[in-house]
């Protein structure tokens, strides 16, 4: 494995990921160069630039800096990089130390007091409000977070001590948190997912079993109540359930909404916490918080200091991210991408907006997940008043015969529902005056909410 201490230059294949432009930002500012390649600007991708990382947007060996520093060059690349991309076969061909990004958090991991946050849907939400939790205590932390905080405009976090204690985002994709042992670890959902690498449920399952059996000793695992981990047991750990409703070991109690806002009381196995408060909408973070706050208690946060940074806890880009909210029409963009996610996201925009009118733009993600889940998106974005389906964003995959947006628009029983395409916008709006706009999709659906804010701004009076 890698020696950090004697790499000079770091180079990133698929750089303007979320999980690889941590990566870049942690190596640039321990001081060693970074440079990258990804497809095509983005914002996140810009900010990278103005923290002085070199980045090429074309498969050109000669703008890669540094191929005569084999020796003191490692390279990290994402499972999303082609094999046939011809700057990756020749790093592999020319003896480069080449590694994925996930052996490299692995790496930083080891050694340290690593609190790790799986499960298919909500890790990024708990990661990141562990993060928070954790940093506006006297522990402190750093983290490798699945999304961009809203507190702290990135998605790493440096400790400003010399605390041991470091959260990351465990991703179930390509079993990359397999390359984690932690101390503590979040188990949020195990619904079935990326079954084109695993081919089916139940090897999903297996990998969180070896997760699981991946704690360290005496460490402990806060799962979801209603989980079925009865094959998953490790006795070496301790196990504790969380709810936001059932009865759990980290349960929330006398939950109201006051202005928007959610009061709540905290049952933990060592004492109950009274008068938090999350700004931070959906029902679903709620449910999110109680698992950030049992790991925050685990990692010897006090009771007072959960209350006042739970209170401050403004969020994650892209997760019921309001973008906008205006005398007409409130607009919230969320990377949902699974049926679950889609289904949690549009009933606490209801609960939140009772009465009111709600159109969503979905572009689904994968054409893998568009086949294998086609009926449950139907059902999900049948709670919607409005659908607006997008063309599949295929990110690592080649087009499959007989799979496009319109499996999943046949199967839906709303009657307000249409294809659509990105020139569509933000125009198609004009025929769809809603009370509440969602944007939903983990592809480059992103790239709608700048124009989609400017739109809604100029025509609020109208």
């Amino acid at each position: 494995m890698i020696e950090i201490e004697k790499i000079k230059r770091v180079y990133l294949l698929g750089i303007g990921g979320i999980g690889m432009s941590a990566l870049a930002r942690y190596f640039n500012f321990i001081g060693k160069k970074v440079d990258g390649y990804d497809k095509t600007p983005s914002s996140l991708i810009l900010d990278l630039e103005k923290e002085g990382i070199a980045i090429h947007y074309t498969d050109d060996l000669q703008q890669v800096p540094g191929l005569a520093e084999k020796d003191t060059t490692v390279v990290i690349y994402t499972p999303a990089v082609p094999v046939e991309f011809s700057e990756f076969v020749y790093f592999q061909e020319n003896g480069f130390a080449v590694y994925k990004r996930s052996a490299v958090l692995g790496l930083l991991t080891s050694g340290k007091r690593c609190i790790s946050i799986a499960g298919t849907h909500g890790k990024t939400s708990v990661t990141t409000m562990t993060a928070h939790l954790l940093k506006q205590s006297h522990v402190d932390c750093s983290a490798f977070m699945g999304g961009i905080s809203k507190n702290y405009g990135t998605n790493l976090l440096l400790p400003e001590n010399k605390s041991q204690y470091i959260v990351v985002e465990a991703d179930e994709f390509d079993r990359s948190f397999l390359q984690l042992y932690p101390e503590l670890a979040v188990i949020t959902w195990m619904d079935a997912d990326h079954l084109d690498i695993y081919g089916d449920h139940e090897n999903m399952i297996k990998a969180f079993a070896k997760f699981i059996s991946q704690i360290q000793d005496g460490g402990a695992l806060v799962y979801r109540k209603g989980l079925n981990i009865d094959n998953l047991w490790n006795d070496k750990i301790r196990y504790f359930t969380y709810s936001v409703s059932e009865e759990a070991d980290f349960q929330v109690l006398q939950l109201r909404i006051i202005e928007g806002a959610y009061y709540f009381n905290l049952k933990t196995p060592f004492g109950g916490i009274s008068d938090l408060c999350l700004t931070y909408p959906g029902l679903m973070n709620v449910e999110n918080a109680v698992a950030a706050c049992a790991m925050a208690l685990m990692g010897g946060v006090t009771s007072e200091e959960i209350r006042l940074a739970l209170s401050s806890y403004t969020g994650v880009v892209r997760r019921f991210d309001v973008r906008y909210s205006g005398k007409k029409t409130i607009y919230i963009d969320d990377y949902a991408h699974h049926p679950r996610e889609l289904e949690a996201t549009i009933k606490s925009v209801r609960e939140l907006y009772p009465g009111k009118q709600v159109t969503g733009i979905f572009q689904p993600h994968l054409f893998s997940r568009t086949k294998d889940f086609a009926s449950e998106f139907a059902a999900a974005l049948d709670l919607l008043d409005n659908a607006l389906i997008m063309e599949i964003y295929p990110a690592r995959e080649l087009p499959m015969e007989g799979v496009d947006s319109g499996i999943i628009l046949n199967k839906m029983k709303v009657a307000n529902r249409v294809r659509c395409i990105r020139e569509d916008f933000p125009i198609i709006l004009k025929n769809y005056h809603s009370d509440i706009l969602l944007t939903l999709g983990a592809g480059d659906i992103d790239r709608l909410v700048e124009p989609i804010v400017a739109y809604l701004k100029e025509n609020e009076d109208d």
